[in-house]
């Protein structure tokens, strides 16, 4: 099926240690681009290219450097029984593709492959244990970034069947390539920072997993599967006392990126009152179609807070921010009863991000058990994707996405990923507006220059990188 699109080109700067120069075509998907059938010599072809042993790929040898093809690169091979071998198909570039080398933080070693979500198609399992077979299309949220194996910048990813969604026909590769961590994120900062409840969806054919019933009951068979680093994240959500409910108002500062758009539709599912703060004449029409309850623009802050404060009449006690700290900072001045309270002390820097909120307790048969408990003195609560506030507020615990609780807690990922496939099944979920952008593996520099730059065009979308039709232009027989 042949999309309609429109199109834009922009030439990239030449500053020294930036992405090198570039003059491309980025076109954005129509709604109706579905497809993405492919033929069975198509799935034959990419599981006989595994005798060849290698791949392309991106790699990067230093911080602050681009990103370099290489073309004869292992390809990665499968390490136990939950895993499976995905073809990639596209790429979804993630901010974090050109930060991460541009300011040297998430790179375990050098040289290495970044990239964070793909789509493609399942080419090898380890057998029949697997909910996945040998052709299924999926999309992958890679957020095991410590594994190379799984990285998003190559043909051939690893990924276990936990952690991989089916994509239905309804649903185009190159959309569902874009939603991946997003989609994580939102879910975790809902359902576990703040405990909601996705069970209780307003929409029968919605309804998804209690995170914090299957949390539990993951502590209680094995307190280890819960990573020590994100216990005090996980174990408060388990607590009724401690949980968000239908009713309740929730503001999202940034609500036109992707995890803010997903988090604003995930919360209306589930009956929750929703506050957006984002450049109003720009993404208020989508956001109001998304359900919405109010729209606040972003560019008068202090007006902003007054506003929140006065529609939820001083009692907001929920707050996501997705831009970064300054953005956290103001939101947390929005959260209820906060001219009454005093600067907290700054967190040493053996604590974790929030208040202990768990204890442990041996047993008489002398195993140890990580028990909740309960922020008594909390009033409200700040999940922050990218920045926390430098000085902190009492009254107000912060929260930051415990991501690797994804990856390392097969129950609580395979419960996101089949909730994941239902929504997109029945169109429950609404993607986000998809950029197209060409060149393959070569065109990736390109492109996160273009996400870099922040141009208006990009602005409340996604860029996705095409490996398939870079593979037809090649000669690749499929």
């Amino acid at each position: 099926m042949t999309a309609a699109v429109s199109s834009w080109s922009s030439t990239c700067s030449t500053k020294p240690g930036l992405h090198s120069p570039y003059h491309q075509t980025l076109r954005i998907h129509a709604d109706e681009y579905k497809s993405h059938t492919l033929s069975k010599r198509q799935v034959e072809s990419y599981i006989s290219r595994l005798s060849r042993q290698r791949q392309r790929v991106l790699l990067l040898n230093a911080p602050r450097e681009q990103y370099i093809l290489n073309s004869n690169h292992n390809i990665p091979s499968l390490a136990h029984q939950e895993e499976i071998l995905v073809k990639v198909l596209a790429i979804g570039l993630n901010p974090i593709d050109w930060k991460a080398p541009a300011f040297n933080f998430g790179i375990p070693s050098l040289p290495w492959i970044n990239g964070r979500d793909l789509s493609g198609i399942v080419i090898q399992t380890p057998g029949n244990n697997s909910r996945l077979r040998v052709g299924d299309v999926v999309l992958v949220p890679s957020t095991d970034y410590r594994d190379i194996r799984k990285a998003a910048f190559q043909e051939y990813a690893v990924a276990t069947h936990a952690n991989a969604a089916k994509i239905p026909t309804n649903t185009s590769i190159h959309s569902a390539a874009s939603v991946g961590v997003a989609f994580v994120a939102a879910a975790f900062a809902l359902g576990i920072s703040f405990g909601l409840d996705f069970s209780k969806t307003l929409s029968s054919v919605a309804k998804g997993p209690d995170l914090a019933k299957i949390i539990s009951q993951v502590n209680s068979r094995n307190p280890q599967g819960i990573p020590a680093d994100v216990r005090d994240e996980c174990l408060p959500c388990t607590l009724e006392s401690s949980r968000i409910n239908q009713g309740d108002w929730v503001a999202i500062w940034g609500a036109s990126t992707t995890s803010g758009y997903i988090a604003l539709q995930l919360a209306k599912l589930c009956g929750l009152r929703v506050i957006c703060v984002v450049d109003v004449a720009r993404h208020g029409s989508k956001l109001l179609q998304a359900g919405a309850d109010l729209l606040v623009d972003r560019f008068d802050t202090d007006r902003a807070i007054q506003i929140i404060r006065g529609v939820t009449k001083g009692n907001l006690r929920f707050g996501i921010d997705t831009v970064g700290r300054e953005t956290a900072t103001l939101l947390q001045e929005a959260l209820s009863n906060n001219e009454n309270r005093l600067p907290s002390p700054p967190p040493s820097a053996s604590s974790a991000e929030c208040p202990p909120s768990s204890f442990s307790v041996t047993s008489s048969s002398g195993s140890t058990h990580t028990q909740p408990q309960p922020l008594d003195n909390v009033q409200s609560r700040l999940l922050c994707l990218t920045g926390t506030p430098k000085e902190r507020l009492s009254g107000i615990s912060y929260h930051t996405v415990p991501i690797k609780l994804f990856h390392s807690s097969a129950a609580v990922g395979e419960s996101l990923m089949t909730w994941l496939e239902k929504l997109l099944q029945h169109d429950v979920l609404v993607l986000p507006e998809v950029i197209h952008a060409f060149g393959g593996l070569e065109g990736i520099n390109a492109a996160l220059q273009t996400l870099r730059e922040g141009s208006e065009f990009v602005s409340g979308k996604r860029i996705v990188v095409d490996l398939l039709e870079s593979e037809s232009r090649a000669g690749v027989q499929g």
